[in-house]
């Protein structure tokens, strides 16, 4: 790889000094001449993808921590596939649970690695990027085993969801938070905070992961 070749540049985005440094590293170590560009906040990282994208260039890769102060990173993952589709777009984390995983897979993760995990371990994961193989940890690829292995719920049909409320579970299920949910239907986002409290009382359900579900039993991803 040529470091001055933008398809190989690498976008890390990650507000830990120490963590970002580290991980810094460990993408450099799975890919010697890669080009890194680290940025510690969602304004500095959007500021530098527009001047990439008014460059006409290319992003190779992004490793995201979803976990920001300024904002979710997941938001950036799902800005990223819409706005670099051709980048390969890997959430770099703390958090192993359903709901995390799922928003980041629906928002156009390509892969998921846990930040607790041995650096050499997470560098050969990185590297099956080179062999286009998704890069999950060992135990985040278990869980979704274990999830969609898990015996569908029955759709009750007299939790019947009206109009907007399909609409929103929709969205929702695609990644979206409920202000970005509320902006796509035109409404406020307390109105549509209120769908979502009303879809998870009539699907008797608590979680985002859950709503995916719901949404995939239903047709709606």
């Amino acid at each position: 790889m040529d470091e001055d070749n933008p398809q190989h540049t690498c976008l890390l985005v990650e507000d830990q000094d120490a963590t970002r440094a580290w991980m810094r590293d460990v993408i450099r170590q799975a890919f010697p001449d890669v080009h890194v560009v680290s940025h510690a906040s969602l304004k500095t990282a959007w500021a530098w993808l527009d001047g990439l994208a008014d460059s006409g260039a290319a992003l190779w890769l992004a490793v995201v921590d979803i976990g920001l102060p300024q904002g979710a990173g997941i938001s950036l993952i799902r800005g990223l596939a819409e706005r670099f589709p051709a980048s390969r777009r890997i959430v770099a984390t703390i958090y192993s649970d359903d709901a995390h995983l799922l928003d980041a897979i629906s928002a156009g993760a390509d892969g998921y690695i846990l930040k607790e995990e041995d650096p050499d371990r997470i560098v050969t994961t990185l590297q099956r990027i080179e062999r286009d193989e998704p890069p999950l940890s060992p135990s985040i690829a278990r869980r979704m085993l274990t999830h969609f292995r898990a015996p569908p719920r029955a759709v009750d049909v007299t939790a019947a969801l009206t109009g907007r409320e399909i609409e929103t579970l929709t969205l929702l299920a695609r990644g979206l938070t409920v202000a970005e949910a509320a902006s796509r239907l035109g409404l406020k986002p307390h109105t549509v905070a209120g769908y979502v409290k009303t879809i998870y009382q009539k699907l008797n359900i608590s979680t985002r992961a859950e709503a995916t579900r719901e949404a995939i039993q239903r047709g709606l991803a």
